[in-house]
């Protein structure tokens, strides 16, 4: 085939190929019928990977912004931000698949989660793993650029990704759990970066521990009565009608753990006002859930991203103006 031989020639055969493929799609009958069911599996796949609801990618995306700044000291590597940003996105969204599979007989008994795609039967269970291997093999190429430390650390997250929801099957405190799958970005960030992992890292990955059973919990609290049912475990079961008084003390810890976090890398009054700021947030959450509404319950958890947005934008003021 002989390429063109100027822009204008270019131009013309491309609005002839696009003049074409017009044609097929106004006239074509298969092409007619199709395009709604090829779109409609897509949304569904991205539904299945809750790209619909970007809260969890922003959940797990502020623990792990927190790490880069602070093992890089406020300037993180760009080709390593980028990575970890990805990353996130991609193992967020294999984990949401393959929880889906492992809770492919509970999720049509619970009002919530009946109408999710594999729930729902839009999906078969092949595809949701199909779909898991390929997002989980992308975040490995990812992971491929760090160094080996990184890349060993990346292979045990991916472990603790899959496990996730076939261990809360049998732990009575799966939260917790999910607060070391959700935080180990932590030490992956300054293993890249620092190439050690200090104390001050499983410090603040202890601090997301215990924030993530904080928000776990409330979103669990909406789910209590599908849960009891169908004998799925939960902290806010094991609560029970404590709930409320051990979210405030969880809170509590998750913010002295911070207040240490920042003693340890001796921040100063811009940190300070994030973590107050921070307080607030969760003060406000005590409140939406005092009568255990379902609705409000599902508020209060979405507001926890708020409360990271806060701690990081303390801290990064802190590394702009008070270095």
């Amino acid at each position: 085939m002989q390429l063109p031989h100027s822009g204008v020639e270019l131009i013309e055969r491309i609005a002839e190929r696009w003049r074409w493929f017009v044609f097929r799609v106004r006239f074509h009958p298969w092409t007619i019928h199709e395009l709604p069911r090829m779109l409609g599996g897509l949304l569904d796949y991205a539904r299945l990977m809750r790209l619909d609801r970007p809260i969890g990618i922003w959940l797990l995306l502020w623990p792990t912004l927190w790490a880069l700044w602070i093992s890089s000291r406020g300037n993180p590597s760009p080709r390593i931000f980028i990575i970890f940003v990805v990353g996130t996105v991609l193992m967020r969204s294999a984990g949401c698949a393959i929880n889906d599979y492992a809770d492919r007989s509970f999720d049509p008994r619970v009002a919530r989660t009946k109408d999710r795609p594999l729930a729902a039967g839009r999906i078969s269970t092949l595809e949701a793993l199909v779909l898991f291997a390929a997002l989980s093999i992308t975040a490995l190429m990812l992971a491929l650029q760090l160094n080996k430390s990184t890349l060993l650390l990346a292979v045990a997250g991916g472990f603790l990704a899959v496990s996730y929801p076939f261990v809360k099957r049998f732990l009575p405190v799966p939260q917790m759990y999910l607060g070391l799958t959700f935080g180990w970005g932590i030490p992956m960030a300054f293993e890249a970066q620092y190439e050690q992992v200090p104390r001050v890292a499983w410090l603040l990955l202890l601090a997301n521990m215990l924030w993530v059973t904080v928000y776990d919990t409330m979103y669990a609290m909406a789910d209590r009565e599908d849960d009891l049912k169908i004998g799925v475990r939960s902290t806010a079961i094991l609560f029970g009608d404590s709930d409320r008084h051990i979210i405030a003390v969880l809170q509590a810890m998750t913010l002295l753990s911070l207040f240490l976090v920042g003693r340890m890398i001796h921040m100063g009054h811009w940190y300070a006002m994030g973590l107050g700021a921070g307080a607030v947030f969760f003060v406000y959450q005590l409140w939406l859930i005092r009568a255990r509404d379902r609705d409000a319950c599902l508020r209060a958890f979405l507001n926890n991203n708020y409360f990271g947005m806060a701690v990081f934008i303390g801290m990064a003021l802190e590394y702009q103006f008070a270095r």
